[in-house]
């Protein structure tokens, strides 16, 4: 496949996916008054994301070595569409559980591929455009969800929307057999320093550190966004608005995302992109957390959503570039990162919330970009020591 078949490829897949996590927060807050659920309980629909990326994070490099990169978008575009469709017409606790499960082996599979086929020198930039047109087309989710949870059964229906574009993509791909994953290993640069065993492979000391401190980046990114894409409606809810009113303007967000994605990161003097975009989330974090007049909460996560959204991009353009491990591990760990985040954030934020009210828990945040900020000095140059160590192969 071309580069530019790929990205549209990608393109449609995360679009819909984009579409389908944009509204879960409208949807968590739907679900809890449709089933009569309390909010907390619904949250879990965002573990079952998280769940599925740990799945995946697992089995990812083996499946790759099985099947076709084409084969594994179009078998995560069939799971994510069955999920939004269970989300969209569950009339149980356990049938919206099982869809935010299903949403999440499906949208695993295409977070898996996405870093693989947009891979390259500028893949930090293409990984931007591609989720700028998720985050363009999840401003739609909370718009469509509100209107029609104002004159229509329930809002939820919205999320069918997201099956369509879905399946046509599996139609698409499946007509694009590119060869298997090239699983053969090859010489890679490692330090000098005493090698640490992963099984009978070997993984340099320092490639180990770098990998670490990639995977966290990623976990750290992952955990702000959804802790905004989970709980925004319910914050806006809190500040006084009806629930229809609430998911309308739950699009804040969105909105600021794509704007943040369509910008791409911003590059200033010798600072790395995370930290003007995370001075932005703060900003943002304030206003949603510190002000509860609706119109200061939705500036807020205009504000958040405009410094949140290269975070995820530029952390996981710069993991799967690490040297020292292949790329479709790497991928792997990426998923594992995402999961990791999605399964822990929001349900701290919604533990927290339990003891003081949502809009202070909403600081959590605060000190997750800290430590991103900590994380995210520009490296030091490799030194000399580096040298090709053929008896160290490339995992």
């Amino acid at each position: 496949m071309s580069a530019r078949a790929d990205e549209v490829r990608i393109g449609i897949g995360l679009s819909s996916m984009g579409f389908v996590l944009a509204g879960l927060g409208a949807c968590v807050a739907i679900l809890a008054r449709d089933l009569d659920e309390p909010t907390s309980r619904l949250a879990l629909l965002s573990s079952g994301f998280a769940a599925g990326l740990l799945i995946v994070a697992l089995v990812g490099p083996r499946l790759l070595r099985t099947w076709p990169m084409t084969t594994v978008l179009a078998f995560g575009s069939v799971v994510c569409a069955a999920g939004a469709v269970l989300i969209a017409v569950a009339s149980a606790y356990a049938v919206a559980i099982a869809g935010g499960l299903c949403v999440g082996l499906g949208g695993a599979l295409l977070v898996l591929v996405t870093p693989l086929m947009l891979d390259g020198p500028t893949a930090a930039a293409r990984l931007s455009r591609v989720n700028a047109v998720a985050s363009g087309t999840g401003i739609l989710a909370p718009l469509a969800i509100g209107a029609l949870d104002s004159f229509g059964p329930t809002g939820r229906l919205a999320m069918l929307a997201a099956a369509p574009p879905l399946l046509f993509l599996a139609v698409l791909t499946r007509r694009v057999t590119p060869p298997k994953v090239d699983a053969a290993p090859v010489p890679v640069l490692i330090d000098s320093a005493p090698a640490v065993g992963l099984g009978r492979q070997w993984l340099g000391r320092r490639v180990a550190m770098e990998v670490g401190l990639g995977w966290l980046r990623v976990v750290l990114s992952v955990a702000v966004e959804f802790c905004f894409v989970v709980w925004a409606v319910a914050r806006l809810v809190t500040s006084g608005l009806p629930m229809a009113t609430a998911a309308l303007l739950g699009s804040a967000f969105p909105i600021g995302m794509a704007a943040g994605r369509a910008i791409g990161p911003i590059h200033w003097r010798t600072w790395s992109p995370v930290v003007p975009s995370g001075l932005l989330a703060i900003a943002g974090t304030l206003l949603v957390s510190l002000f509860d007049a609706p119109a200061a909460v939705a500036a807020g996560l205009v504000v958040a959503g405009l410094g949140v959204a290269p975070l995820y991009p530029v952390t996981l353009a710069a993991l799967v570039a690490t040297p020292g491990l292949s790329p479709e591990r790497l991928a792997a760990i990426g998923a594992l990162a995402s999961g990791t985040a999605i399964l822990i954030a929001p349900a701290g934020l919604a533990a927290l919330a339990r003891v003081v009210d949502l809009r202070t828990a909403y600081l959590i945040t605060l000190p997750l970009i800290a430590v991103l900020f900590v994380l995210s000095r520009r490296p030091k140059p490799a030194p000399s020591s580096y040298r090709i160590r053929p008896d160290r192969q490339r995992i």
